[in-house]
């Protein structure tokens, strides 16, 4: 399950304006490659949407069926905001609905046979 937390504005590649939803995974343990402790933490992603501002704000608080993976991207510069410190990254946090992704593997199964 992943929950709405905010909204977002963005623009298309056509320079226009449109909200997309900031979604969240639940809680999930991970140990730090530094000093060795676990800690709590969630995945966000950002999910684009058709919606108005006052449709997708409306949408805050509700949860969906699905999960965040870790998906590989092109390296790219991304700044801490508590540090300032500039980090290289390879890959971006995806959104995956469990029902497009079993229509997807079908769709594929039927391509093979």
């Amino acid at each position: 399950m992943v929950t709405v937390k905010e909204i977002k504005k963005a623009k298309n590649s056509n320079g226009e304006d449109f909200f997309g939803l900031i979604v969240q995974s639940g809680a999930m343990t991970v140990k730090s490659k530094q000093t060795g402790r676990v800690y709590f933490t969630a995945k966000t992603a950002f999910v684009a949407t058709t919606f108005d501002e006052e449709t997708a704000a409306s949408l805050i608080g509700v949860e969906f069926e699905g999960h965040i993976r870790k998906v590989p991207a092109e390296p790219y510069e991304y700044t801490i905001e508590e540090t300032g410190e500039i980090i290289t990254l390879s890959h971006r946090w995806e959104y995956v609905d469990p029902a497009l992704e079993m229509e997807e593997q079908i769709v594929e199964e039927i391509a093979v046979i």
